[in-house]
């Protein structure tokens, strides 16, 4: 071997150390940068959040005065929760018996519409599949505030406005749903599974209900999730249909109380019904059913959210 092959080897091996050092710290470099990112991007969320828990706890005086993440105390909390129930007889309560209608009782025409909808149209045969499949994906896509305006005409006509079935069944209409469900069934569930439940004896109905739907479970704990979210949040739907203050779900009765907040709305004068550590209080019990149902409902949202990622 040559003088000038042993130096060029050599040169090499030393170079080695210093590249490996160099893509180490680039390496570093970049986690510590993602890790920054990814804390300030959690602190942007978090703290909003944050505050909220705790101004609840505090006296209108201290939430003004006070440092904004100063914890109050149990007795603030307490005499806010007290005039957030007798606020209006106990409207508040009253909202909220009503979000949980509308939003369980659509849920359950959703489930029973969307499920067998979107199984029907993956893997049964029959005229106007494919027009009925384009047609879901299209209203799909559209504004729901968009169908706003004919589905009040369309509910007046059949005298329908100022009740509960004006919420509950536009909220069923859930196209979202029904292409979930047919995407899982069309690439999670096997199609020699359901033709070999028909070679048994099972028809479309029975295969469905005893092949198909248990292994389900997954897709229908998502499409249920997204379903009660989505009507608990609605605002313009009921804001419209429903004329009457006691019939109002929880957040349409919030934009009442936020024009009886002096802070928001200075004509009702300093002595209003509703302060601000109420109205917060009231938003926080708001947001807390969809909280509680994420919570003890993760894993079933994290295996819909995988499932049909893969063909059969």
């Amino acid at each position: 071997m040559s003088q000038a092959t042993l130096s060029a080897a050599a040169r090499a091996r030393t170079a080695r150390p210093a590249d490996r050092t160099r893509g180490s710290a680039a390496r570093i470099s970049s986690r510590g940068l993602i890790t920054l990112f990814l804390l300030v991007f959690v602190a942007f969320f978090l703290v909003p959040i944050l505050w909220l828990l705790l101004a609840a706890t505090k006296s209108p005086s201290n939430l003004v005065s006070g440092h904004a993440f100063s914890i109050g105390s149990w007795h603030d909390l307490r005499t806010n929760w007290n005039h957030l129930m007798r606020f209006q007889d106990g409207a508040v309560k009253t909202w909220m018996k009503n979000s949980v209608i509308y939003a369980v009782g659509s849920l359950i025409i959703t489930l029973l519409v969307s499920v067998p909808a979107g199984y029907a149209m993956a893997k049964m045969d029959f005229h106007g599949r494919r027009l009925l499949l384009i047609t879901t994906l299209v209203v799909m896509l559209m504004p729901s505030a968009a169908l706003v305006l004919p589905t009040f005409l369309e509910l007046n006509y059949a005298h329908l406005i100022n009740t509960p079935l004006s919420v509950i069944l536009p909220f069923s209409f859930f196209p979202f749903g029904v292409y979930l469900t047919y995407i899982y069934f069309s690439t999670a569930v096997s199609a020699d599974l359901l033709a070999a439940a028909k070679l048994d004896g099972c028809g479309d109905f029975k295969a469905f209900f005893y092949v198909g739907l248990p292994l389900a479970t997954p897709i229908i704990a998502l499409v249920a999730f997204f379903s009660f979210v989505g009507n608990w949040n609605n605002f313009f739907l009921p804001y419209v249909m429903l004329p009457g203050s006691g019939q109002y779900p929880m957040q349409v009765g919030l934009t009442q109380m936020l024009a009886s907040t002096p802070t928001f709305n200075p004509v009702v004068g300093a002595d209003a019904e509703v302060q601000p550590p109420e109205l917060i209080l009231a938003t926080l019990l708001s947001v807390a059913p969809v909280l509680i149902i994420f919570l003890f409902s993760q894993r079933f949202l994290v295996s819909g959210l995988t499932a049909g990622g893969t063909k059969e």
